[in-house]
């Protein structure tokens, strides 16, 4: 079940970046450039200032916020030439200047001359907000014959979480997100954007989701959208960096010259932000095969083509031909049957992942029904999905992992054994590799586990079988390819549900495994192992407080989950991307949580708390038009804003959200440049220096895009073929004492 393939790389990964610099002499004290922003206004606060260099393997950028005064100061720059502007809300960029760490500079912005000019820099969600969807008469839908949404959709919310369900691939608000580049070729909006959404690595994805609207009418929809910005409607202006948001300090990198997606980083071991301080930061090109490696002190770029189990060739792409239009995107075609996913570090540094290792289809006998496997024999899996690997940076070697369970996240949890829990969105289980007893014996069969997700409806405090199975036809609304939750229901049973998890997260308290379900309204599930498993396995199922809700409860309604994670303290948080909230639940505050209706969910309306992150809203609405891919809690104040702050992903606004859930305030800490590059998955924070302030810590994220030519910069045109000007970034969050702090 051990497979281990051997990657030799020169350069850094030999050396950690430091020891690198120190060996090739590079190695300096900080270095600023400072200055002051004016326009003809006067001095101009609250805007960003941007210092960018080529003369590194990899483009690097820092960028920060002035103050009041305009001041600006631009820490700790490695020696370089920079090319040094102004962005900001209200202004034209500025034009560059050149520049190098000691310089104090004075750069002129202009104000911009029309609202047109200035909206161009606006976020992705803020053109967004000018969507109009059906106002809440016109449902629920009555179909084709009616008023063309699908009778499928009986609420507005329903309808919005298929809109918001587009942003997870795409930041649609971009430039070329509401423009067309070839629009001449069709005969109206409509035709545009029914064919855009068959093209691309997610044609067949985009496609779906339209029909999911009622295909016509939500054509209408989005052609009437663009059509009216073509005509010069605009957004509203989005504020200005205000208060502590001007303290952030913004370091990027690019990953690779290839048009690759990093779908998520990873730089250190959740549990300990000490774990491979200063070294590289591992991301996962899904859309290549490659485990990406960035060593953000050198300044250097690796691609490894990770290995699998059987020749990639035999195995399916999960990409399709890219087809935008037809043969001018051939370059940007894809072959990634891996699909590799997710990664994390261990405490010994090691990068585990996820990955399609072999067709799905190709079981194992041991996991299957009647297979030789105490798991199998209690609940057996006919198929898989991605499987798990690692990377050791010390050896250099690739270790392959056969499971019989589909994977997806991964989170270790807070025990001796290290044990890796994975979790799959549409899945029947939670998955398990015990990493101590692989490393002793590697033998996979014997280190992994599943349980089943049983509620205990029937109140006896444990599960047995026979249980209540869910009926074999597909859910009518939302959670595609899985069956449905509805069910022949005898009391005396308990109740296997397939509530799935995206997210994934292990209580340190307790040792309980959390999921998010992405799905409407959505549902958070927890499952204790125990310590028998899989007979002493049981689930509790959440369902998200919603208009679905008996509302007397009162209180914010919010739907759509799909990240998670917990604090210090065992409190569950999870980004409800729907209507924009962190939400917060606390399962010490629950009543009884078996019994008849467990399986449904809506109990414990007492342990939620829904907290409103800013930004715009659609047109008629009160849903803001953000979306958060993903959440993560600071447990250890590796950004500078405290421990155990909550922080969502914005993924359609390019930034990340923090919040202070003692006074509900939210800070917007925004990557302004290039538009459309930072469409954020995951994240996690290191602490590299434990005596260094906040020059010793931050919070590592990446680009997601499936479509990185979507970005500020876009497409360029060689030999008649579409090729990406934008590459995928890293970016770096600090957040220092004050606005001119070194």
């Amino acid at each position: 079940m051990r497979q281990r393939a051997k990657w030799l790389v020169t350069g850094t990964l030999l050396l950690s970046g430091s020891l690198w610099l120190l060996a090739n002499g590079q190695v300096s004290e900080s270095a600023t450039i400072t200055g002051v922003v004016t326009s003809g206004e006067g001095v101009e606060s609250g805007v960003w200032v941007i210092a960018e260099t080529d003369d590194f393997e990899t483009r690097f950028r820092k960028i920060v916020v002035t103050t009041d005064e305009g001041r600006f100061l631009l820490p700790e720059l490695p020696p370089a030439s920079y090319t040094v502007w102004v962005r900001g809300y209200g202004l034209v960029d500025s034009a560059p200047v050149r520049g190098r760490p000691g310089d104090d500079l004075v750069l002129v912005a202009s104000v911009a001359p029309t609202l047109q000019e200035a909206a161009a820099v606006y976020p992705a969600n803020y053109w967004l907000s000018l969507m109009a969807p059906p106002g809440e008469s016109e449902f629920p839908g009555t179909g084709p014959v009616g008023n063309g949404i699908s009778p499928e959709l009986e609420t507005q919310h329903e309808y919005l979480y298929n809109l918001k369900g587009c942003l997870r691939c795409h930041q649609v608000g971009t430039k070329f997100t509401r423009e067309h580049p070839e629009q001449q070729r069709y005969d109206s909006t409509v035709e545009v954007w029914d064919a855009r959404v068959q093209m691309g690595q997610r044609g067949a994805e985009m496609t779906s989701w339209m029909t999911r609207f009622g295909r016509q009418r939500g054509l209408q929809m989005f052609a009437d959208w663009s059509d009216r910005i073509a005509t010069g409607v605009l957004p509203p202006a989005p504020p200005r960096p205000q208060g502590i948001e001007r303290n952030l300090v913004l370091t990027q990198w690019e990953w690779t010259d290839e048009m690759g997606k990093i779908h998520d980083e990873v730089s250190t071991d959740k549990r300990d932000p000490s774990v491979n301080a200063s070294g590289p930061v591992y991301g996962v090109d899904i859309a290549n095969d490659n485990l990406a490696i960035l060593d953000p002190i050198a300044h250097t770029t690796t691609m490894l083509r990770i290995p699998t189990l059987v020749d990639r060739s035999t195995m399916r792409a999960s990409y399709a031909q890219s087809g935008y239009p037809p043969s001018r995107l051939a370059n940007l075609d894809r072959f990634n049957p891996a699909s590799i996913h997710n990664p994390m570090l261990d405490s010994r540094g090691r990068v585990w992942y996820t990955a399609t290792l072999r067709p799905p289809a190709d079981q194992p006998r041991w996991c299957r029904e009647g297979g030789d496997s105490k798991y199998a024999e209690y609940f057996p899996l006919e198929r898989s999905g991605r499987n798990v690997s690692y990377f050791n940076p010390a050896t250099q070697e690739f270790t392959l992992i056969d499971t019989c369970f589909a994977t997806h996240h991964l989170q270790f949890a807070h025990d001796q054994d290290e044990t890796l829990f994975l979790g799959q969105p549409n899945g029947a289980v939670f998955g398990w590799i015990n990493t101590r007893l692989f490393d002793e014996t590697g033998d996979g069969q014997r280190s992994q586990g599943w349980c089943p997700t049983v509620v205990d409806t029937n109140g006896d405090g444990r599960i047995t079988k026979p249980w209540n199975e869910p009926d074999p036809v597909r859910r009518a609304r939302f959670e595609e390819d899985t069956v449905a939750n509805t069910y022949d229901f005898d009391s005396s049973l308990d109740t296997r549900v397939t509530v799935g998890a995206y997210g994934i997260i292990v209580n340190p308290l307790d040792g309980s495994v959390w999921g998010a379900q992405d799905s409407y309204p959505g549902k958070i599930i927890r499952v204790i192992v125990g310590d028998n498993p899989p007979e002493s396995c049981i689930a509790e199922v959440f369902e998200v407080p919603s208009e679905r809700w008996d509302m007397e409860r009162g209180g914010e309604v919010g739907f759509m989950p799909r990240g998670i994670d917990v604090d210090r303290n065992g409190l569950i948080w999870t980004a409800l991307s729907g209507t924009n909230h962190l939400a917060s639940f606390d399962r010490t505050k629950c009543g009884s949580l078996v019994g008849p209706a467990a399986h449904q969910g809506r109990h414990c309306p007492e342990g939620w708390k829904l907290y409103p992150l800013p930004g715009p809203t659609f047109q008629g609405t009160d849903i803001r038009a953000d979306y958060y891919y993903y959440n993560w809690v600071d447990q250890f104040n590796t950004l500078g804003l405290g421990v155990n702050v909550p922080i969502a992903t914005g993924t359609g606004s390019d930034s990340l959200i923090a919040l202070r859930p003692e006074t509900g305030e939210a800070i917007v800490m925004r990557v302004p440049y290039p538009l459309g590059g930072f469409h954020p998955r995951g994240l996690d924070g290191r602490i590299d220096d434990p005596a260094g302030g906040w020059k010793g810590r931050g919070v590592f994220s990446s680009t997601g895009a499936d479509t990185v030519w979507h970005a500020e910069g876009g497409l360029a045109v060689d030999n008649g073929e579409f090729v990406s000007v934008s590459k995928p970034i890293l970016v770096k969050f600090q957040i220092r004492p004050h606005p001119l702090a070194d």
